[in-house]
Order: structure tokens, then sequence, then C-alpha cells
């Protein structure tokens, strides 16, 4: 899989990131952010390429966050809002 065009989702992350409401559509997420990762053609398609700086986009886009964006407006759902925590530690600089 290895090799994709940009923009494609050959691991489902944004179908699974829509679906997440409870703990097991939550650990199907994680899966599907496992899979993300193992398919990019490197870690440089990620924006945060290395476990610490994942962690610190995720945390610094959740304070970024905590009371909405622009477009972006906090989810009442736990489970959502640390999915969506997790998806910017791909991809928040």
């Amino acid at each position: 899989m290895r090799g994709t065009q940009k923009g494609e989702d050959p691991s489902g992350l944004r179908e699974a990131l829509a679906r997440v409401v409870d703990e097991r559509s939550f650990v199907d997420f994680l899966h599907a952010l496992a899979c993300d990762w193992s398919v990019a053609p490197s870690p440089s398609d990620w924006e945060n390429g290395s476990i610490g700086a994942f962690l610190d986009a995720a945390a610094a886009w959740a304070e970024a966050s905590k009371n909405g964006l622009r477009f972006y407006d906090v989810p009442t759902n736990p489970w959502r809002r640390v999915a969506d925590m997790l998806i910017a530690g791909k991809e928040y600089e």
C-alpha cells in the first residue's frame, strides 16, 4: 500500500474518525491511525514523524482548541474529542 496518492485514505482513517462515538469505535479509530502510519510512504508524510513530536502536537492542539476554533466545535462526546486530539497529532504543526 505504500506509494498511495496524496489525499487518498487507504487506512480508512477519516471514516473511522467520523464514526467515533464510544470506546469500541475509538479503538477502531486507533487501529486506523496505526494503519495510516504504516501505509505512509515515509514518516514525513505525517506532519509529526516521531512519537514526541506527535504527542507534543496533539497536546498543543488540545490546548488551542479547548474552546473551539473557527472551523471546529468541541464535541460533547469525550471519545470523539480525544480522537480529534490524536488526529491533530498527525497533522498539527
